[in-house]
């Protein structure tokens, strides 16, 4: 297939390339349905009040790494080839997506800053071990 510009896109691009948007829209979907779930049964607080329980940070953490494995494997599993090399691109675009809402969250009130520090210390080591997970997994067949 061309594309503009004179580019060839070939099928593993494009295969690499939905291997990253599928695992960044599941650690969307899910980290968002969750939140919003938690927020409507009353464990968060309303959405613009900042969240300042330390356990309700923790439960934010922990699932968001359970997502982050998740969509780190998905992204490892779907790719064409290399698969952590695809856990791990997703996982840099997680750490700068993480190190940005850090850097605001810093300037807002929203809750204590360890939450989004944490969430920047674990997303790499999440995506190694989401990548490494997929690749034992293609190496069983």
């Amino acid at each position: 297939m061309s594309a503009s510009a004179g580019t060839i896109v070939t099928p593993s691009f494009a295969r690499s390339t939905l291997a990253i948007v599928v695992g960044l829209a599941i650690n969307f979907a899910f980290g968002l349905g969750l939140d919003q779930i938690f927020h409507m049964l009353g464990v968060y607080p309303p959405w613009g009040v900042p969240m300042n329980d330390p356990g309700d940070n923790v439960l934010a953490l922990s699932y968001r790494i359970v997502i982050a494995l998740v969509s780190c494997y998905v992204a490892g599993r779907i790719a064409p080839w290399a698969p952590m090399r695809h856990a791990l691109i997703l996982g840099g675009i997680g750490f700068a997506l993480s190190t940005l809402g850090a850097l605001a969250a810093s300037q807002m009130a929203l809750g204590p800053l360890w939450y989004p520090l944490a969430l920047v210390a674990v997303t790499l080591p999440c995506a190694w071990l989401g990548g490494a997970l997929a690749r034992r997994a293609l190496a069983r067949g």
